[in-house]
């Protein structure tokens, strides 16, 4: 049985926690990709643990951490931003999800960690990544909502990702922001993309074509059907992708012929976090601890959510009444009844997904759910009439007002389609006949100036510089300590046994 609306005692309530990850491209004031390296005043991309990079050295990751409301993440995450502007100087963050003008191939730079093991092999698992599926792919960029409640058991945790997966399309509709690409981001390959002025490419009622097929998919990942039922099946599930070999990434090898690594290894998926999904299961490992066998031995700790799209009319990528939104939303996934998924329905969660992302503003899109097919709307009316109670009480609660706004807001887009980032995204590149780069370009403009003119008080500065000095010197220390043969290491790391 679920958990009920009234066992979340205001203790409870109180424990709540959210984190959030926003990756941005760093960009030049012309729109291209900038191609130095990751500022050293950030600190060491390995070691600091709020700044990082993902895929690519232009890449920057911020990390807040678990907060117990949704304006204290913010203000952290504001704070990570003033720190990141002071230290890139004339660069820009690329307020979108999709790039902006990107060089070639392979002259995106892939993420550098140092000399250390881990840290090579960090680097050489994102080299198998852009030979797997290609670097302009891993440029796109987006918002993981990090979120957990106190109590919740493995299994009450599992019960929640299956609603979340059968519901996700909604946060495509409300909140996807990616509906159009520039022509470069798809040239050499079938996109099924119409034009919008000379170089940028969209599709007319698309919510994000990040979440589509252009965007975090991959044919080898196509015959995964991953099961949600329990702990046991999803970690029997990936084992087996992390495991098995592939003809495909056999052929290429671990190293080429001059003896530089290609990939970590040559399963379905290198590590766990190559698996692509709207949300995983998480918990914190500890040092080289692989984080299937983190699940296995000591449960689930929270859920990472996926599928948000960076808010390009939004400083942060983000505000505080999706913040809002999203911490309903879960609260429903938890409380909902949750019948196990099965193969048929899990087929039907991806369709539904990729229906959206390419055509959620679309009149009359039909879903699937069961055995019938359903209006988008009409369902997602169905779920936004049950999170009012849920709002409701949340506004009573020690988490503050702001949610039934957030619920109102929802009501709004889902009544009127032109009020969905995605539907002012194209709105705004048809009125003013602007090209993507250019509008992107114009707001990563906006957002710089308005940080231009605002400094972080002493005692953060003070904080964030202590903290980039701290992890450089852990960086050299694990460099200096450095013992072993990288070829050991890796091998030692991808093995079935760590998996626990």
């Amino acid at each position: 049985m679920p958990i009920r609306l009234n066992e979340l005692t205001p203790e409870r309530l109180a424990g709540l926690r959210r984190g959030i990850e926003k990756e941005s491209l760093r960009s030049l004031p012309d729109g291209s990709l900038a191609l130095t390296p990751h500022p050293p005043l950030l600190g060491s991309a390995l070691t600091h643990p709020y700044i990082t990079t993902d895929f690519s050295e232009s890449q920057v990751e911020l990390v807040t951490g678990a907060h117990n409301t949704a304006l204290d993440c913010l203000a952290e995450l504001d704070s990570l931003h003033q720190l990141t502007y002071q230290a890139i100087g004339e660069e820009r963050l690329w307020v979108s999800s999709m790039p902006g003008h990107l060089p070639p191939d392979d002259q995106i730079p892939v993420a550098h960690y140092g000399t250390s093991n881990i840290a090579r092999a960090k680097t050489v698992y994102r080299m198998g990544l852009s030979h797997r599926y290609g670097r302009r792919m891993q440029t796109i960029s987006g918002i993981h909502y990090n979120w957990s409640l106190p109590g919740l058991s493995s299994a009450e945790y599992f019960a929640l990702i299956r609603n979340f997966r059968r519901h996700s399309f909604l946060l495509l509709y409300l909140f996807g922001a990616s509906p159009a690409v520039d022509e470069g981001f798809v040239a050499g390959r079938p996109h099924g993309l119409q034009k919008l002025g000379r170089h940028s490419l969209y599709l007319p009622h698309a919510t994000s074509l990040r979440m589509g097929r252009l965007g975090y998919q991959s044919d080898a990942q196509a015959s995964l059907r991953v099961s949600y039922n329990c702990l046991d099946s999803y970690a029997a599930s990936l084992q087996d992708a992390l495991t098995r070999p592939y003809p495909a990434y056999e052929a290429m090898g671990i190293r080429d012929d001059h003896g530089e690594y290609l990939q970590l290894g040559t399963t379905l998926l290198q590590i766990e976090n190559e698996f692509y999904s709207t949300i995983r299961p998480k918990r914190v490992i500890r040092s080289g601890e692989r984080p299937l066998h983190a699940l296995r031995e000591r449960g689930v700790e929270y859920v990472e959510v996926r599928c948000m799209d960076l808010d390009p009319f939004e400083p942060l990528g983000i505000n505080a009444l999706t913040s809002r939104f999203l911490d309903i939303f879960l609260l429903h996934c938890a409380l909902s009844d949750s019948p196990p998924d099965t193969p048929e329905e899990l087929g039907a969660m991806v369709l539904n997904l990729h229906r959206t992302a390419a055509r959620g503003r679309e009149p009359g899109l039909l879903l699937e759910r069961g055995d019938q097919t359903v209006l988008l709307t009409d369902w997602a009316a169905e779920l936004l009439a049950e999170l009012e109670p849920i709002a409701r009480y949340l506004d009573s609660s020690p988490l503050g007002s702001g949610h039934q706004t957030a619920l109102t807001e929802a009501r709004q887009r889902l009544a009127d389609p032109a009020l969905t980032p995605s539907a002012r995204v194209v709105a705004t590149l048809q009125q003013n006949g602007i090209e993507y780069v250019d509008f992107v370009r114009q707001r990563s403009d906006a957002v710089w100036q308005a940080f231009q003119g605002r400094k972080l008080d002493p005692a953060a500065q003070d904080r964030w510089t202590r903290m980039a000095q701290e992890s450089l010197a852990e960086q050299a220390r694990l460099e200096a300590g450095e013992t072993q043969d990288f070829e050991a290491f890796r091998q030692d790391y991808v093995s079935a046994q760590r998996l626990g």
